[in-house]
């Protein structure tokens, strides 16, 4: 799927794999992976039944912190996310909003909207490998 809000691309690995290659990925790049939200987990704790569905949480203070300080509703949308699932037939994908259309609409300047765009170029790479 590719449209102004989200950007999702199918894996070229499974599941547990893709998750693993995000996250030694983020790491090597010197990203902070703040949090990793396990839908699925929180699914079967409620008794509901859900395909693996997983939320990374990251980033670095020293990239968002001056887009926050230019425009501080940047913050509602920082760190940095990418949601990896299992869609119905079987494909694991990974989607995330386009953080520099993301964070213009924050009002941040364009002279730094495009300053994550690597981070989020890293995912694309690391799933296509």
């Amino acid at each position: 799927m590719h449209d102004a809000d989200i950007h999702e691309s199918l894996s070229d690995h499974p599941f547990e794999a893709t998750l693993e290659r995000l996250t030694a990925a983020i790491a090597q790049a010197g990203l902070i992976l703040f949090n990793r939200i396990d839908h699925q987990s929180g699914a079967r704790e409620a008794g509901l039944d859900m395909p693996p569905t997983t939320v990374l949480t990251y980033g670095h203070p020293k990239g968002g912190t001056p887009i926050m300080l230019a425009a501080p509703l940047a913050a509602l949308d920082l760190p940095l996310r990418v949601l990896v699932r299992v869609r119905d037939d079987g494909q694991t994908t990974i989607a995330f909003h386009p953080v520099g259309a993301t964070l213009r609409r924050a009002g941040v300047p364009d002279s730094l909207s495009g300053r994550l765009d690597p981070a989020q170029q890293i995912l694309l790479k690391t799933v296509a490998s």
